[in-house]
């Protein structure tokens, strides 16, 4: 008998890290974590966007969750983000008579938005940094890291259409569609207003580079001439 698919569930990266970090945070007697998870419902998708512990006390027979606790921390969190509410089961059964849950089978996605994207990234690099921290980069670094990234993807976009062409690898025709329609996407601009386009948008930026350190210095100058 088939079984019928609930809806899809797409999961931030500050829950997961907020997550680990009540994990490593919890007491050496507790055994498990336990929280709410916060976000938006529709039809057809839940997405969890944040998350908080909840204090509890358990022993052999029975966990005792901190409710009022987890009440205050909701009515706190609905005042900055009041359109995350409590994701989780729903009561199931004829009110007032026998209550339970249901379990459905969900389908789990990882998303981000772009803010995110930039913590992801730098939490990536502490895997390869031997101290295993690393500082943020200045806005001209994260412009070459960019445009270098967009480099290997046109890279990789470009073999794959030659290996088509060749015929060492089958076309697949949603792919084909997915690329005209971004091909499509492109603004038709010449390479020349490109350039000038670039290099006027990157002197901008070093000129913001440039007046930040300058307001910096002038403000750590201004402090010791107070001290003094």
């Amino acid at each position: 008998m088939a079984v019928a698919a609930g809806p899809t569930v797409r999961i931030h990266p500050v829950v997961l890290c907020s997550i680990a970090d009540g994990s490593e945070r919890r007491s050496e007697e507790a055994r498990r974590g336990i929280g709410t998870l916060l976000g938006t419902v529709d039809k057809q998708t839940v997405e969890i966007t944040n998350c908080f512990s909840v204090p509890h006390n358990e022993s052999e027979d029975e966990v005792a969750v901190d409710m009022e606790f987890a009440k205050n921390m909701y009515e706190l969190h609905r005042k900055v983000a009041p359109n995350e509410v409590i994701v989780g089961c729903a009561p199931l059964g004829v009110p007032g008579k026998t209550m339970g849950v249901m379990f459905t089978p969900l389908t789990v996605q990882y998303v981000y938005y772009d803010t995110e994207r930039i913590g992801v990234d730098l939490i990536q690099k502490t895997r390869t940094s031997p101290s295993r921290t690393v500082g943020l980069a200045t806005e001209l670094e994260q412009v070459g890291t960019l445009a270098s990234r967009i480099q290997d993807m046109l890279a990789t976009v470009l073999q794959y259409a030659e290996d088509v062409l060749s015929g060492k690898v089958s076309p697949d025709n949603s792919v084909g569609r997915f690329l005209i329609d971004l091909v499509n996407k492109v603004p038709k601009i010449s390479a020349q207003d490109f350039e000038t386009m670039l290099n006027s948008n990157i002197n901008d930026l070093l000129m913001v580079t440039y007046l930040s350190n300058l307001t910096q210095a002038q403000i750590s100058l201004n402090e010791k001439l107070v001290a003094l």
